[in-house]
């Protein structure tokens, strides 16, 4: 009885590894898809003329980038110039990633316009979309969903955030609600979400309010990642100081974004090659 019960187990093993085998020779059912060559081209933009802490993001957030390039997934170029970037040359990547700041001359605003006109990918930090009365760039206005820098706590710290819409890739492998690590938070007039071509992803919490020490924002609502469907993009109001890499879920945050703006490229989604 027990060679006939060790046979028939071995038998059942064989069954069942030659099904595995079977299974991983069909196409498409094998659970991974390894890249031969990189997928896609990334551009990280930051400045170093700007406060300490903006530049501290920057500065860890290249390297973050770099971490998720281990074994050249991607091709990845780092500047603190684009004036060397005109349309032919910014094409070619499938991204921006703009760090701690935006475009002022008014050549890099009309050939990053025109990138973004022409279906480019943008992903943009905290004081990347700060904007007020001396920008003076209506189509960037338009571009980030409308809203002007209003206010901001101070100094940084960790809040309460809520996520608007539980069923988008941003979002969907994100805790309903969670703790974020420490940062200047801009509140924007009028709220994006009052533009109906901006979709909120995530907010602020108003169980935060009364939200500072020094500086303190009492009510209002407080996106702070969005996109506007016009567009290939997504704002992040997160990158102010050394802490921001902190959270594995902040962190896991950050990589669904970068990784949906690339999946709606119309040349196709490059992590299904």
């Amino acid at each position: 009885m027990k060679n006939l019960t060790i046979k028939f187990l071995s038998g059942l093993f064989i069954l069942t590894l030659s099904a595995f085998e079977l299974d991983a020779q069909i196409p498409g059912n094998y659970p991974a898809n390894y890249a031969g060559a990189p997928r896609f081209k990334a551009l990280l933009y930051y400045t170093e003329y700007v406060e300490q802490a903006h530049v501290q993001f920057a500065k860890q957030a290249v390297e973050f980038f770099k971490r998720l390039n281990y074994g050249n997934g991607y091709i990845l170029d780092v500047t603190t110039d684009l004036s060397g970037y005109d349309y032919e040359r910014l094409k070619e990547y499938e991204i921006v990633v703009m760090l701690n700041a935006h475009p002022n001359k008014k050549t890099e605003r009309d050939t990053f316009e025109k990138y973004m006109e022409n279906g480019g990918g943008w992903m943009g930090f905290h004081a990347a979309a700060y904007n007020d009365k001396n920008t003076n760039w209506p189509w960037f206005l338009k571009f980030i969903g409308g809203g002007v820098f209003y206010c901001n706590n101070w100094p940084p710290q960790p809040v309460l955030i809520e996520v608007d819409n539980p069923s988008h890739p941003v979002t969907k492998n994100l805790p309903a609600s969670f703790v974020v690590p420490e940062s200047e938070w801009y509140q924007w007039n009028p709220s994006p979400r009052k533009n109906k071509e901006v979709e909120v992803l995530v907010s602020i919490s108003p169980k935060n309010y009364p939200l500072g020490i020094k500086d303190i924002v009492n009510f209002g609502d407080f996106p702070i990642v969005w996109t506007n469907r016009n567009y290939r993009m997504i704002y992040l109001n997160m990158g102010h100081g050394d802490n921001e890499f902190t959270d594995a879920t902040q962190k896991l945050l950050f990589i669904n974004a970068f990784r949906w703006v690339l999946s709606q490229n119309k040349k196709g989604d490059p992590f299904k090659k």
